[in-house]
């Protein structure tokens, strides 16, 4: 039975539409998380990243269950399970570097994600990608370069953890790809089945590792602590399932690419609520990065447009060699 042929349109704008809501859910709770967690590390002076980062995966357990139905052959298991080991290191890189640098910096170091996955993804995947996408890699690099060096409150040990954790990223979201298009694993399955063991690892990481800070309530506790903790653990988990849609949708390294537009939000609420100061060199940077993300996503443009400035007898030449 051959589908209708009015349908593929409505598909296609159906599909699209629904993109649409995953970038947009994306990009909020991207730009929100940050700010919230780092509000938690420098207003409540909380010192627990490790076990906040558990938290965010108990929160995905426990939403996540009462709508899942799931089977999984052995191999795609370990694929999860090796998933949630990258995942678990990526966070708590992330979280131990926020607690050192400010928000605006961590936001910087992180565009260069893209780099990371786009190298990657030709290592392990073999995929070939368009050579202006690496050329678009290049403002990005600067940005993020200029940056840290107008960085005025550096800590060589939050830039560290940061950087560890931006590799991991990439390569997360290498086998997070795998896993959604070639295992074929739902978007909500697979964040389940990775949080079950990455709750386990951060647990089990906060109890050895932080065990140095006693575990008591921050001297600045009160009810709001908690309340900031609980949206930081929901936005999470709609945060983790907007990126795997999209990844579903578009590819490991679009997701990176795109998600540079957290910049902007994340610098704008760095300066209005923690203050952070921004040298010329971290707007130059931001600008460079900014351009290289519209590089990367009109590639095909651009590619046309080059296309289109050659001179006529060089095109004809080529017509005429077909």
């Amino acid at each position: 039975m051959h589908p209708k042929p009015e349908e593929a349109p409505q598909e296609r704008g159906t599909s699209r539409l629904y993109l649409i809501a995953a970038i947009l859910t994306w990009l909020v709770t991207g730009t929100t998380i940050s700010s919230l967690n780092k509000w938690i590390f420098a207003v409540y002076n909380f010192r627990y990243p490790l076990l906040l980062s558990s938290l965010h995966m108990l929160t995905a357990i426990l939403l996540d269950y009462p709508i899942l139905r799931w089977g999984l052959h052995t191999a795609a298991r370990f694929k999860v399970f090796l998933l949630s080991v990258t995942f678990c290191s990526s966070i708590a890189f992330g979280n131990l570097g926020l607690s050192c640098v400010q928000l605006s910096f961590a936001q910087m170091i992180y565009t260069t994600t893209p780099i990371f996955t786009l190298a990657l993804s030709k290592l392990f995947l073999g995929t070939k990608h368009h050579a202006l996408k690496y050329t678009a890699m290049i403002p990005i690099c600067l940005g993020a370069c200029f940056s840290i060096i107008g960085e005025v409150q550096f800590d060589q040990t939050g830039c560290i953890y940061l950087f560890a954790s931006t590799f991991l990223r990439g390569l997360k979201s290498i086998q997070q790809s795998l896993l959604l298009k070639d295992e074929n694993i739902h978007s909500v399955t697979l964040l389940y089945l990775m949080s079950i063991p990455s709750f386990c690892i951060l647990l089990l990481a906060a109890v050895l590792l932080e065990t140095g800070v006693p575990w008591e309530s921050p001297p600045d506790c009160d009810d709001r602590l908690w309340l900031f903790i609980l949206l930081s653990c929901l936005g999470s988990v709609l945060y983790n399932l907007a990126s795997f849609c999209v990844i579903t949708l578009t590819s490991a390294v679009t997701i990176h690419v795109l998600g540079n537009l957290n910049v902007v939000g994340n610098l704008v609420l760095s300066r209005v609520v923690f203050g952070s100061h921004l040298t010329f060199l971290s707007y130059t940077g931001i600008g460079l990065t900014l351009a290289g993300m519209f590089m990367y996503h009109n590639c095909d443009l651009i590619a046309g447009y080059i296309g289109s400035r050659r001179p006529p007898h060089a095109t004809g030449r080529h017509v005429k060699s077909d």
